[in-house]
């Protein structure tokens, strides 16, 4: 292997830029992935025979994967090279992809989707290190900017994309696409970045540390998923997954800190702004994701729409991030970020009440506000967010507490997609209860007798009149929730002292 001192002149500028492209579109590929299946689950769950709450364990299943997978991407970098890893993971995004487009039952298309997440969770981050290697620091701002405008736009085209896809095709070739974008990535890989390739070593992997990891979550997930339907503690089934979660839990952290080389390090967590902003992030990004798995299915199933108006919807809020992202970037350096989250969570919050107000008869403009304009605040909260965590650590803890992030900020996705989802579910059949306990359907009865309705039709169109307005009732409810939840993360990042001096971001992704 030559001497790190000539990294950046073994490719020539025009295979530097062309490398950059792949990477900033392999980064793409897995962030569309994490949005793209959401307003898809209606059309899956459709053609597989399942309920739309199983159909969600396609977008929880993929997201536990990629986190339990990104604390090993130092390991995996270190033990086999950047260029082998990123090759291989894209390789093993791409064959996935294929079996999910392929799989005709909810368990195979759940086991596959794992198999996605393992795959995709050290492709972005690899493909961040990558471009920080292959780029000198005079041209690696621009780089940099360009491979995060790939992470915006991911939830910005994802669920226009899979909405279109479902309509017109079929829900399948929301994998199917993935397959030539991942042989293109996976050949100019070998053919561009091979030279660049880092040297590898023997290194100890924490391997009681990474199966307890994979034993609790594992665990607590799938009590999440399926609790709902096996009506909670009163199951002797959730009750066990409830104890071995916890257990395992407690084992894990006593493990870990007792670690002299833990798979997740949490001593970190010592320092108070870096354990507020981790908090702030998982309330923010639990409640923020939560919305994008629930707007489109009460969309789609209540509301009528389709799977590509519903993502339009759902789109909306990361289309306008991109407009605001590079105004935040520049803000960053003169003003307090504390401030800047602090205010943009509340932004969100505000916006969360607004859509708490939703009716059945609304019209798609007046969803579409309150969503376009709740984006213009992301970029507020994540980039700031980034800095005050990361600046709270030590140098020499910056690479652990960056992947701590981007772990706690994958798990919150899975885990607030089952509550939102038990709390929907949950809030429906109260209102419904209630409406039904208070309904005087004689003078509806009579209008719709004297339409020419048979009884038994006049009991249906009562029956979804009544659950068309339940459903919205309970979506309001969860977002009144979602406000409270956003009120009290933008109290709680003042808990974290501000930055002091320059903060190394390169870590995070």
């Amino acid at each position: 292997m030559a001497s790190e001192d000539d990294i950046f002149s073994r490719l020539s500028p025009r295979t530097r830029t062309l490398a950059g492209l792949v990477l900033a579109l392999s980064n793409l590929m897995v962030v569309l992935d994490l949005t793209i299946a959401n307003v898809s689950v209606p059309h899956i769950a459709g053609n597989l025979g399942i309920s739309p709450d199983q159909g969600t364990w396609i977008i929880t299943s993929y997201a536990v994967a990629e986190a339990i997978c990104v604390p090993l991407t130092g390991w995996l970098a270190q033990r086999f090279g950047v260029v082998r890893v990123f090759t291989l993971a894209m390789a093993g995004f791409g064959l996935f992809s294929v079996l999910c487009g392929l799989s005709t039952t909810l368990g195979m298309l759940v086991a596959c989707r794992i198999g996605q997440g393992i795959c995709g969770g050290p492709i972005m981050p690899m493909s961040q290190t990558l471009l920080m290697r292959i780029f000198p620091p005079e041209t690696r701002n621009r780089a940099m900017g360009m491979w995060a405008m790939t992470t915006l736009m991911g939830p910005a085209l994802g669920p226009i994309v899979g909405g279109y896809i479902s309509d017109n095709w079929s829900w399948h070739w929301i994998f199917f696409i993935n397959l030539p974008i991942a042989v293109l990535c996976v050949f100019a890989a070998q053919a561009l970045l091979r030279p660049v390739e880092t040297e590898t070593a023997r290194v100890r992997i924490d391997k009681v540390g990474l199966a307890l990891l994979v034993f609790w979550i594992g665990c607590l997930q799938i009590m999440l998923d399926i609790g709902r339907d096996h009506d909670w503690f009163a199951d002797p089934t959730i009750i066990a997954l409830a104890i071995m979660a916890a257990l395992g839990f407690c084992v894990f952290v006593i493990w870990e800190l007792t670690e002299e080389h833990p798979v997740v390090d949490l001593r970190v967590f010592r320092h108070v702004g870096f354990s507020s902003a981790l908090f702030t992030l998982s309330l923010c990004f639990g409640s923020y994701f939560a919305s994008i798995v629930v707007i489109p299915q009460w969309l789609q199933m209540s509301m009528g729409y389709t799977a590509t108006w519903a993502g339009i919807v759902t789109a909306l809020t990361a289309m306008a991030a991109l407009f605001t992202a590079p105004i935040a970037a520049r803000m960053m350096a003169k003003t307090d970020p504390r401030l800047l989250i602090s205010c943009a969570v509340a932004w969100i919050g505000i916006m969360s009440l607004w859509r708490a107000h939703w009716t059945s008869g609304i019209d798609f403009y007046g969803m579409a506000l309150p969503q376009f304009i709740q984006g213009f605040a992301l970029p507020f909260f994540f980039i700031p967010l980034t800095t005050l965590s990361l600046g709270s650590v030590l140098p020499s803890e910056t690479a652990s507490a960056a992947g701590l992030q981007n772990f706690v900020r994958t798990m919150a996705t899975a885990i607030a997609t089952s509550l939102v989802l038990t709390e929907w579910g949950d809030s429906q059949r109260v209102s419904r209860a209630e409406m039904t306990r208070v309904l005087q359907p004689d003078q509806t009865q009579s209008l719709l007798s004297s339409l020419g309705l048979s009884p038994d039709q006049i009991r249906q169109v009562i029956a979804n009149i009544v659950e068309q307005e339940a459903t919205v009732i309970a979506i309001d409810h969860v977002f009144f929730i979602s406000a409270i939840i956003l009120f009290v993360a933008a109290a709680i990042v003042w808990m974290a002292p501000k930055p002091v001096g320059k903060v190394d971001t390169s870590a995070a992704h």
